[in-house]
């Protein structure tokens, strides 16, 4: 399945589906915390960050994670991803090391991802 830039919302159907092609249990996502929106369904975060980039997003506003559609939505989300190694922005991990950025991209999932 291509990616899927979601900009409205995104069924937890959907994501899991997507996660059963891909990955067994979970969905790679890159979630822009200036537009609100997120690209799901790449194989890694750097194909979903690339078309965020192509459609106006800039990098210092994407950070990578993993959706869990089988899990309750505070749990289901797993901030890992190399794309988020930025040290020049205080992020020395593939984690997001802020907690009101971690904060920002859960509302952001929560409010994209419907049931």
């Amino acid at each position: 399945m291509p990616l899927k830039l979601v900009k409205d919302s995104i069924s937890k159907t959907e994501l899991g589906e997507l996660a059963k092609e891909r990955f067994g249990d979970l969905v790679k996502a890159v979630v822009d915390v200036e537009r609100g929106i997120m690209v799901v369904g790449g194989d890694m975060h750097a194909d979903e960050e690339a078309m965020l980039l192509e459609n106006g997003s800039k990098q210092e506003n994407l950070w990578g994670i993993n959706i869990y559609p089988f899990s309750n939505a505070e749990k289901g989300i797993e901030f890992d991803s190399v794309i988020n190694l930025r040290p020049s922005s205080n992020n020395r991990s593939r984690g997001v090391d802020d907690p009101q950025m971690r904060e920002r991209i859960t509302e952001i999932v929560n409010k994209l991802v419907v049931k």
